[in-house]
């Protein structure tokens, strides 16, 4: 599945939807024609427990069938996605955790030792921007900075689990924009502003349920700046894979379904190119990782 969350308006607040037609239309979730069971929280979709995900997950395998696709169209369920306007795929996150230094390319730009356990910092639920919602330079910052990273969005309550089993715990994947102020990054002395200003986590435009992506450890990831590849790798650089950030993690932090990681940013990111470069109003940002589509965002002013 294809889990989107989108509204049919700027004004109205986003529901749940599935990607369909590759990527043409969206089924609408809370219509009443989909016959779903009332949703127990805001992040049921993201719940693998939940009757509400194992639901809409019988229907997106319903819907692989002519018939009922037809039945969905005629009652109005099924909305040209050029017509809506698309939100992060989790909206509000409970909790946004990043992790540093996780590729090895990435270190061998800085001459910086491979770190001996993940680099864990995090970001604020109001860093969320949609997809083609724009960045925000805050004021006072001259040096924000582009991160493509690989999201993983938690399905499974996770506390203390094994490498083994942790990736029974992930719903599925987006591209992650992990936006970065360098100057409040290494002025304040430590991270959380330099990471968490407004706008600093747009994701999306989808999440990939597991099922989707036969191999997270195997992707090509990039990054454009207006046009201009800036960042292209693998995320087979990674330090720590998947199973060993949900392992490390989860011995001090719960997870919970919807939480999102941001597993670290391959080489090319502009505080270190010679000269430098940084995000500019007027800008436009994309990351891309196979199997995931195409994150958009410009770059705007703090005004």
């Amino acid at each position: 599945m294809k889990l989107v969350a989108f509204a049919r308006s700027p004004a109205t607040a986003p529901v749940p939807g599935l990607l369909l037609d590759q990527g043409r239309s969206v089924l609408d979730l809370s219509h009443a024609a989909c016959k779903l069971p009332a949703a127990a929280h805001a992040l049921a979709i993201c719940d693998l427990a939940d009757p509400f995900h194992r639901a809409v997950r019988e229907l997106s395998q319903r819907v692989a069938a002519p018939a009922e696709l037809a039945r969905l169209q005629q009652q109005g369920a099924v909305l040209p996605r050029s017509a809506l306007t698309l939100h992060a795929p989790v909206p509000r996150p409970g909790k946004i955790l990043c992790i540093g230094l996780n590729y090895r390319d990435h270190a061998a730009e800085q001459n910086a030792e491979l770190p001996k356990r993940p680099l864990l910092f995090s970001k604020f639920g109001t860093c969320v921007q949609r997809p083609d919602g724009p960045i925000r330079i805050p004021r006072g910052s001259k040096q924000t900075d582009y991160e493509a990273e690989l999201g993983v969005v938690i399905g499974k309550r996770a506390s203390g689990v094994t490498e083994a089993v942790a990736m029974q715990h992930v719903l599925g994947y987006c591209n992650f924009h992990d936006v970065s102020a360098r100057d409040f990054q290494f002025g304040d002395g430590q991270w959380q502003r330099g990471k968490s200003c407004d706008t600093f986590a747009p994701f999306g435009e989808f999440v990939a349920t597991t099922d989707e992506i036969q191999d997270p450890h195997v992707l090509r990831i990039r990054l454009r700046l207006n046009g201009k590849t800036m960042q292209d790798s693998s995320t087979a650089q990674l330090v720590f894979t998947i199973p060993q950030l949900i392992a490390s993690i989860s011995e001090d932090i719960t997870l919970e379904p919807g939480d999102v990681i941001a597993t670290g940013t391959p080489p090319g990111v502009g505080v270190f190119r010679k000269p430098p470069v940084f995000l500019q109003p007027g800008d436009v940002c994309e990351v891309e990782i196979d199997g995931l589509g195409v994150l958009r965002n410009p770059v705007i002013a703090a005004d």
